[in-house]
């Protein structure tokens, strides 16, 4: 018995069909994704001691040291916390007004 003619014809039609629909959801969504993920990949290896940064928890603070991972910030006189470096978002420049730039 021979294979259907038509199935051929249905499998190409899929094709062009969602193909087009998945190289735009890579565009929207995927792409974006990886490079905002790139962005503060590289924001996070560059973070010196006297960067005001914000964490992901709302505390802004100034960087006084870095310990395997952990990053100890100074968020009022004499008061210091330790946090996961992978939980600072972004850098607070005096332009910003306060707000984060990612």
């Amino acid at each position: 018995m021979a294979a259907d003619p038509g199935a051929g014809g249905a499998l190409s039609q899929f094709l062009l069909l969602f193909a087009p629909l998945l190289a735009i959801w890579y565009f929207l969504v995927i792409r974006p994704q990886q490079q905002q993920r790139r962005k503060t990949q590289a924001m996070l290896q560059n973070l010196k001691t006297g960067d005001r940064v914000v964490t992901s928890g709302g505390i802004y603070g100034t960087i006084v040291s870095f310990r395997n991972g952990v990053v100890q910030l100074q968020i009022a006189n004499q008061v210091r916390v330790d946090v996961a470096r992978s939980a600072i978002t972004g850098m607070v420049t005096e332009e910003t007004g306060g707000e984060a730039k990612k």
